[in-house]
């Protein structure tokens, strides 16, 4: 029987995506020096309390508005995943992905390429272990149920550096997202050959 949720919750939701909406737009175009809470009040049609009683603090909304990011980004691959034939596929239509993501989507594209964002780029360096650490675990997951013989630790090391390699390829393109997953390909396949 499917769980149907109360009404009054299904609003509290709605608000609290419509926030994140207006919050994600106003740091793509001003960073997070330049938020505030009132424009994201304003902007999603609510007073500033509103905001501060969903999210407690700037630094909250920002963190809420980052880890919504990565659960997006990590559904996506999630169907890659699932629906690439073989290990090889997966790997490249991830990396693709990722590279892709960094130029599609309008906040990580602020972050890495714009001054306005440029206060937000920790979250893809010094401070990414909460960016990071899902999509690791997912690769983890996916190469040893992919590849059964992968020593866990193995595939820990060989997920790290592969994420860590897309996110580079993203952050600095040094070729189409194709070429971005080629490369990729290069240094984490042989690494796994071993294992099959």
């Amino acid at each position: 029987m499917t769980e149907i949720t109360p009404f009054a919750e299904r609003v509290r939701l709605s608000l609290r995506e419509t926030l994140l909406d207006a919050a994600a737009e106003l740091l793509a175009q001003h960073g997070f020096a330049g938020l505030r809470m009132i424009d994201v009040a304003n902007t999603a049609g609510v007073s500033r309390q509103t905001v501060y009683n969903e999210f407690g603090s700037k630094s909250a909304l920002v963190d809420a508005v980052a880890l919504r990011a990565v659960s997006e980004f990590i559904d996506g691959a999630e169907q890659l995943w699932r629906t690439a034939p073989d290990l090889t596929s997966a790997v490249h239509a991830t990396v693709e992905y990722t590279v892709r993501h960094g130029r599609d989507n309008r906040l990580v594209a602020s972050v890495i390429g714009g001054a306005e964002a440029e206060d937000l780029l920790p979250f893809l360096t010094t401070r990414a272990e909460p960016v990071l650490r899902p999509a690791i675990e997912q690769y983890v997951r996916h190469l040893i149920d992919r590849v059964p013989t992968l020593p866990h630790g193995t595939a820990t090391v060989i997920a790290e550096a592969a994420v860590r390699l897309a996110v580079s390829h993203m952050m600095l393109p040094s070729g189409n997202p194709a070429e971005a997953a080629e490369m990729v390909e290069a240094v984490i396949l042989p690494a796994i050959e071993h294992y099959s």
